[in-house]
Formats: structure tokens, C-alpha cells, sequence
């Protein structure tokens, strides 16, 4: 499976009016999927993907792991995460290696037909990063910033290549800093379809309603939606034809 495979499925879709949302918000239309199952690193790669394919709105599916597992970048090479005793998975986007299960992770979906969707890749992200700062602020928690590189030697990639290659240990510009440690990171890929942005929050509170708080930070009304079925055999289909292959994890 390919970025260019189309399909008229349409899976996962909430049928209700769509609600507007202020200025402030990054959407006017928001759904919302509180994906409460834990599954393994393939099937999570592949759902995220089986929803850019059919996203008529935007959408935020917040998600978890059933076990310990790492994600790395389209263009990272496997022989640097080969050691690591985790589920191990090839992300459809960029960026750098990514420990997953005691984060909280979320998939950010923008229809090519979404206004949205026309902003630069880094407001995207910093806009979403904001929102996310919000939320932090909402539950009572230390304000965080945005990180901004100031010159080229202003970089945690000095150490050797095991720093380099972690994502949370190499903050980049737009990323999300508390106390002077990188909180939340994401990395994105746009297609014909739209962009997805997958994203990983750390060393925060979850608790006090962060998710809601978050989720009305980027659109201040939303909706549930489902992950249904018909999805979750999309998903299925999509990862044994590429996030589970041999083939796709070592392709680098």
C-alpha cells in the first residue's frame, strides 16, 4: 500500500451537522477520537492512515500502546533501532525515534479540502503546539514555551549520534519545552488527501481533563467520533501490507 492508493470507503464518519468554532481555534469543525484500546505499533500506524484516507473534517485521535513500543521516521535507518527491546515501527512521517507508553500520543488529520490545511507546515505545528500549552495552562500546570533555535550551535545534537537520533532529545523549532526539556514533538506528511501530523506528549500531567482541554484548544466544539469497524479492516489491511512487512521496516 502506497500514498497513492485511493478508495472511496468511507470508514470511521460521524454523521452530524458540523459546529463552528471562534477565531482562536486552528478548526471550525473538529472530530474527536478517544481511541481507548490499546493496540500494537503496526495497527496504530495503519489506523492513522486508514483515516487520512477518508477524513471528510478534521480530526485528533488520541491512542495508546499495548506494549512498550518505538516508532522512527520515514527516512530513519533501522540498523540504529534494531538493539531496542520494543514494538518496533516504521512511522509514515518524518522526525526521529520516538519511545512510546508512558506518552500520551495523538494523530492530527487535515482534509486537503480543510481551510487549514492551506497554512505553512510550521504553523500547523506550532499552532497545535500552542494548543497544547494551553491545555498544560487550563490544568494548572507550569507554562510551557516554544522552543526556537537561535544559531546553529544552540542544539542538543552534541553527544553523538544516540542523541541525534531521539526525537525528545533534539528539540526543534515550533517543539514544545518545560524547564528546559522537551515535552511534545511531532513530525508530518502531506498528501493529495491532506496532512497527518503524529505527535507524542511526555513528562506531563494527563490528568484534570488535559485531553478535553486539548482537544477545545484547537476547536472550541467538537465531535466524538468512532472507530468502527470498517476502519479497524482498513487498518488490518494496510498493516500487513506495509507496517508489518520486512520490506517497509527495513527499507533504510
Amino acid at each position: 500500500m502506497s500514498s497513492t492508493v485511493e478508495t472511496s470507503l468511507r470508514v470511521g464518519a460521524v454523521h452530524r451537522t458540523a459546529p463552528t468554532c471562534p477565531p482562536k481555534g486552528l478548526f471550525d469543525a473538529l472530530d474527536v477520537y478517544h481511541d481507548e484500546s490499546t493496540r500494537s505499533a503496526a495497527i496504530n500506524m495503519a489506523i492513522d492512515e486508514a483515516l487520512l484516507e477518508t477524513a471528510t473534517l478534521p480530526s485528533i485521535r488520541f491512542y495508546q500502546w499495548d506494549h512498550p513500543a518505538l516508532s522512527f521516521g520515514y527516512f530513519g535507518k533501522f540498523d540504529v533501532v534494531a538493539h531496542f527491546q520494543r514494538d518496533i515501527v516504521r512511522r509514515w512521517t518524518g522526525g526521529g525515534i520516538v519511545l512510546h507508553g508512558q506518552d500520551l500520543t495523538y494523530s492530527l488529520i487535515i482534509p486537503m479540502s480543510d481551510l487549514a490545511f492551506g497554512e505553512s507546515s510550521i504553523s500547523i505545528y506550532e499552532r497545535t503546539h500552542e494548543a497544547i500549552r494551553e491545555a498544560l495552562a487550563a490544568n494548572g500546570q507550569t507554562i510551557a514555551a516554544l522552543y526556537e533555535r537561535r544559531d546553529e550551535k544552540d542544539s542538543t545534537l552534541e553527544g553523538g549520534r544516540y542523541n541525534k537520533d531521539l526525537c525528545f532529545a533534539n528539540p526543534v523549532q515550533g517543539d514544545l519545552m518545560l524547564r528546559g526539556n522537551k515535552i511534545a514533538g511531532a513530525a508530518q506528511r502531506r498528501t493529495r488527501r491532506g496532512l497527518l501530523q503524529q505527535g507524542s506528549i511526555q513528562n506531563v500531567n494527563f490528568g484534570n481533563g488535559f485531553i478535553d482541554s486539548f482537544a477545545q484548544a484547537l476547536c472550541d466544539e467538537s465531535r466524538q467520533g468512532q472507530i468502527d469497524q470498517p476502519l479497524l479492516t482498513r487498518a488490518e489491511q494496510i498493516a500487513a501490507e506495509k507496517y508489518r512487512t520486512s520490506a517497509w521496516l527495513h527499507r533504510r
